[in-house]
């Protein structure tokens, strides 16, 4: 008698030809895969490769698109289904969770609320059951205190209590099939491991299948089962995790897995000219203090406290931790952004406190450094010209310069990051959102150059773009800083980053500086157990 042929369940999810267009213009074209009950499969791209359109798509949530194709659940077609049926769909059987919570959540409700709203809408409950399950669910994603968070409004929780609550939301009708659109994109690294491990904890728990939307190549290779890499809007390879990233087929996945940024700084001079120095440097901000003490006086919140900085000529010190450590308000301070206590020291001088006095001798430090901020479409203004935004350090800082040699100035220090008018006709009129991110952070990093400074603060200035154009940003900076002599306060949590750029680093932790030294030592035999979590967490 012959053993019964085991048979393959049909897959969760069949997506065939999947086409998107806005009027004439294709943005998917032709997509097709299949993902099955309790499977990750991660859909990989750069920005504007139609991984989130597709994501969209599928529950028809994209105004003005014509959609075609088929996207078959449980045998029901998602692209033809009555819009009354669709909606019981939505956050019922399919649940998604959002690029950026502060965004998606409702800042005027409380997130136990938000929570709470989703059981009564999908499950019937009533206010009490579903506020007694919000809590539940909170607890379930690891959210500590979850009785009293559920009260807490968005912006008074962190980034990771944020997405856990935004998870909390997508878990609450119970899912079959839960789309993550660059779930951690926004988090700090340790965070970053937090929610992939408890999202493949709920995944194991409950057998739903995850749709990933990402480009980050780490966290697929962690987290996903199969991978399937989208360019231009069309699907180029597809299969399982090991396979594709040992053995890439497509040209495009194999320039995606060979991103990573390239080491390409000159060797650290010990003898060079300190640039930035800190003994003992410490910033507070005025904090409530409870009860009827604060009605008679202030406390104080520390959040730098005892920190040495020694950054030299022509060198990149970088300064990693997770939110809150102290190194953007580290950063503020070396800027002059904020008042400090401490010896601190901008190219031998000190700022005249409070820094933020717009003095002439402060207005000199200004010059001698500039920073690039992390998002350049938030920092660029939206209308102003590439030759007002460019220029408009000159108009304050050299007032004399005549408007002809202003744009002269201009003009070569768009050429010096690699936009000129050959590439660009009308360069100097045009705005930022006609330019891609890459290019909005040339502008950015121009604007900080045209003033000549000798030391730059670089604030994530990668972690919004894709990682082939990270890569070519990171190799204008490098350089720059090569041919310039420039030093950088390099701020991020991208361990890769830190290697390619850093002469030394700076590890810190509930605003203390918790360990310091040549890049290579403390990467490679990292002392303090938090440097060693940061380390293990992008390994």
């Amino acid at each position: 008698m012959m053993a019964n042929a085991v048979t393959t369940p049909p897959p969760l999810l069949s997506v065939q030809d999947l086409k998107v267009r806005f009027g004439s213009k294709k943005v998917v074209q032709g997509v097709s895969f299949d993902l099955h009950a309790g499977e990750k499969l991660a859909l990989v791209g750069e920005s504007g490769s139609g991984k989130t359109i597709t994501a969209l798509s599928l529950l028809r949530l994209v105004a003005d698109a014509h959609i075609s194709g088929n996207a078959m659940l449980d045998g029901r077609n998602l692209l033809s289904l009555p819009e009354r049926d669709m909606r019981a769909i939505r956050g019922g059987d399919v649940a998604m969770i959002f690029q950026e919570p502060m965004t998606a959540l409702n800042p005027l409700m409380p997130v136990g609320t938000q929570v709470a709203e989703v059981l009564q809408l999908k499950q019937a409950l009533s206010k009490q059951q579903a506020w007694a399950q919000a809590v539940e669910l909170l607890a379930t994603t690891g959210i500590p205190d979850p009785q009293r968070r559920a009260q807490s409004y968005p912006h008074q929780l962190s980034g990771g209590q944020r997405q856990r609550a935004m998870i909390a939301m997508a878990l609450a009708s119970s899912p079959k099939l839960l789309l993550a659109d660059e779930p951690t994109t926004a988090l700090d690294v340790t965070l970053r491991m937090q929610i992939l491990q408890l999202l493949g904890d709920l995944q194991r728990q409950t057998g739903m299948a995850i749709l990933l939307i990402t480009h980050d190549l780490h966290l697929v290779r962690r987290f996903a089962d199969r991978a399937a890499v989208m360019e231009h809007g069309m699907l180029v390879e597809q299969g399982p995790v090991a396979q594709l990233f040992d053995h890439p087929q497509h040209p495009y996945t194999h320039k995606l897995l060979h991103s990573q940024p390239e080491r390409a700084v000159l060797p650290a001079n010990p003898k060079a000219k300190p640039v930035v120095q800190a003994q003992k440097l410490r910033v507070g901000y005025p904090a409530p203090l409870p009860g009827l003490k604060g009605w008679f006086k202030k406390g104080e919140f520390v959040a730098v406290q005892g920190a040495d900085v020694c950054l030299r000529e022509g060198q990149t010190l970088g300064v990693v931790g997770e939110s809150g450590s102290g190194k953007s308000t580290l950063a503020q301070a070396i800027l002059g952004l904020l008042p400090s206590q401490g010896a601190l020291q901008i190219a031998g001088k000190s700022w005249q406190q409070p820094a933020m006095r717009n003095t002439p001798a402060n207005q000199a430090l200004r010059q001698a450094v500039q920073v690039v901020f992390q998002d350049p479409f938030s920092s660029l203004s939206p209308r102003m010209t590439v030759e007002e935004i460019v220029g408009e350090g000159l108009r304050v800082h050299a007032p004399d310069v005549t408007e002809v040699g202003r744009r002269e100035q201009v003009l070569s220090v768009l050429l010096s990051v690699g936009l000129s008018e050959e590439q660009f006709p009308g360069l100097l009129q045009r705005y930022p959102h006609e330019f891609s991110g890459g290019q909005r952070q040339r502008l950015a990093v121009a604007r900080a150059l045209i003033l000549r400074p000798r030391i730059l603060v670089l604030d994530e200035p990668t972690s919004a773009l894709d990682v082939t154009i990270q890569k070519q940003v990171l190799g204008l900076l490098q350089r720059l800083q090569r041919e310039l002599g420039l030093s950088y306060v390099l701020i991020t949590h991208d361990m890769d980053v830190i290697r390619a750029m850093a002469h030394e680093v700076l590890v810190m932790k509930n605003g203390e500086v918790v360990e310091q030294g040549a890049v290579d030592a403390v990467l490679n035999q990292p002392q303090h157990p938090y440097t060693q979590q940061l380390v293990h967490a992008t390994l």
